[in-house]
């Protein structure tokens, strides 16, 4: 055997090994549910795991972006003409959220935590001074008040309307930015608490917020099982709510949104517990996405999480008391606020029935500036980027006994609206750029195997051509003995045999007599 044929037949046993091995690792998998194996090991809540450290101190910055509408005709308003307002803003504070307190339960299968929230003024990303800038809004306390005092007497109600009078209280007020974001001493409140001790006399909008958490949670680890990393488990020592009207709308489902499982899928829904909106959402995949070279799935809130209980029923335990629903793209909250009509929704009233849209002037709803979303890297179930926006109002409505309220109209007024975002820093974005490199290279490992099988696969083929062709150039080939005289018929008899000569020549077969 040649040293051709030798190459042949190695190179033939290669590349059917290889392909062979290879198409096996592909159609089993192999390497892949080896990596989805390990990526389900690391993303667990322990002190050894590496997302541990980046849960308890989340690395990329978190920036709150205060934006507020200014009432600029009450007159008109309280009149029964329409609002109108301008937006203002954004007033910009960095938010750090380290996790404190941390304690494992459950031989470390749960995790307790508290998140308290500290806002820093960022003033070169605002558009002006909190403590200077003047905004006219809706005297919350004041609509508090009169809300509260709908069920009582006429009389008593004319009373505290006259006395409000007096001290100057009406339905709008004019505020500094910081006093209507982080709290004034409001005289009406000051004359409750003067009654009632457990009345606080200030108010603001995120009155004693800074340096607070939102409550006590334990999370799940992830130990047990993948799908439940970083799912609350409790909140305040409950596994669910009792505000709504129904089971469902009372369940505290998903993550606090800082973490999501990994190895997540375009068809499934994402929950999320807002304390703030006192409730949980889910979210839909919309489109694929890139951040910082990174690609990433889009999720948002479709548009049945805040629908009408007519469009959508599973919304009728949000209706309390029940059968007490409000429009498509609205949600009152007045059962965890302390009974005020406060009503949450998305900026501008995106995603909301027109009607709430075309009560005021000035707004004007759009996707790029008014939506919430998430951008999840699949594979690992790290938010990319987010940006969680929402909207405070209050329903101011006529109530007898206060007669600056006789001419308005039942509104759903907008307070002002806050957008929430946080993008992964550049460090963050190296590192998860080269894990996911390695991950793609390793589950990918099966068809770089099969494409060198393929490779051979070529090179074999050019083998045994190239051998085909020199075999049939020899087959064609024959040798034959020629004399040293030239060759002349005519001198040698026909009868006398060829003699050997001194060289041998190559003739071509088809010259040869017989």
């Amino acid at each position: 055997m040649t040293r051709r044929s030798c190459a042949i037949y190695a190179t033939g046993i290669v590349c059917a090994h290889l392909l062979i091995v290879g198409i096996a690792l592909v159609v089993a998998q192999v390497f892949q549910t080896m990596i989805h194996s390990r990526l389900k090991k690391e993303f667990v809540l322990s002190e050894k795991s590496q997302v541990f450290e980046s849960w308890k101190n989340p690395p990329p910055p978190v920036y709150m972006e205060y934006y507020f509408f200014n009432v600029t005709n009450p007159e008109v308003f309280l009149a029964g003409g329409k609002a109108a307002v301008t937006q203002i803003g954004p007033y910009t504070y960095r938010e750090y959220r380290p996790r404190e307190n941390i304690t494992f339960l459950e031989n470390g299968t749960k995790i307790y935590a508290l998140n308290p929230k500290t806002f820093v003024f960022v003033p070169e990303k605002s558009a002006g001074d909190p403590q200077v800038d003047i905004i006219r809004t809706v005297n919350i306390p004041f609509v508090a008040v009169m809300n509260e005092l709908n069920s009582y007497s006429f009389f008593l109600r004319s009373a505290v309307s006259f006395y409000m009078s007096r001290l100057g209280v009406s339905v709008f007020m004019t505020r500094t930015v910081h006093e209507v974001l982080w709290g004034f001493k409001d005289p009406v409140l000051t004359k409750l608490h003067s009654m009632r001790p457990e009345v606080d006399e200030y108010f603001g909008l995120m009155w004693k917020k800074n340096g607070s958490h939102e409550g006590e949670f334990v999370f799940h680890t992830g130990e047990e099982n993948y799908m439940d990393y970083g799912k609350i488990d409790t909140w305040n020592g409950l596994r669910e709510m009792s505000w709504w009207s129904s089971n469902q709308s009372n369940m505290i489902n998903g993550t606090d949104g800082a973490v999501f499982h990994p190895l997540i899928n375009r068809n499934e829904l994402l929950y999320i517990f807002a304390a703030d909106l006192c409730r949980s959402i889910h979210l839909a995949y919309v489109e694929d996405v890139e951040v910082k070279g990174i690609q990433a799935y889009r999720f948002a809130p479709p548009k049945d999480v805040l629908m009408n209980p007519d469009d959508n029923p599973t919304n009728a335990g949000f209706c309390v008391p029940a059968g007490d629903c409000l429009g498509t793209g609205v949600l009152k909250v007045s059962v965890c606020r302390e009974g005020a009509p406060i009503v949450v929704s998305f900026p501008h009233f995106y995603q909301a029935d027109p009607k709430y849209i075309n009560a005021i002037d000035g707004l004007n709803p759009n996707k790029e500036e008014h939506e919430t979303y998430l951008d999840l890297q699949p594979t690992t179930g790290v938010p990319i980027r987010a940006c969680k926006r929402a909207q405070l109002n209050i329903i101011l409505k006529r109530v007898q006994g206060f007669p600056n309220t006789r001419f308005i109209n039942e509104t759903i007024f907008p307070i002002m609206f806050v957008n929430e975002t946080a993008t992964i820093d550049d460090e963050s974005a190296s590192q998860m750029r080269t894990l996911l490199v390695m991950v793609t290279v390793g589950s990918n490992f099966p068809l770089f195997i099969v494409g060198m099988g393929i490779i051979l696969l070529l090179v074999l083929i050019v083998l045994f051509c190239r051998n085909r062709q020199k075999k049939t150039a020899k087959d064609e080939t024959a040798y034959t003995q020629v004399s040293d005289k030239p060759d002349d018929s005519s001198e040698t008899p026909a009868s006398q045999p060829m003699r050997n000569g001194s060289y041998i020549a190559m003739s071509p077969v088809e010259d040869q007599k017989c």
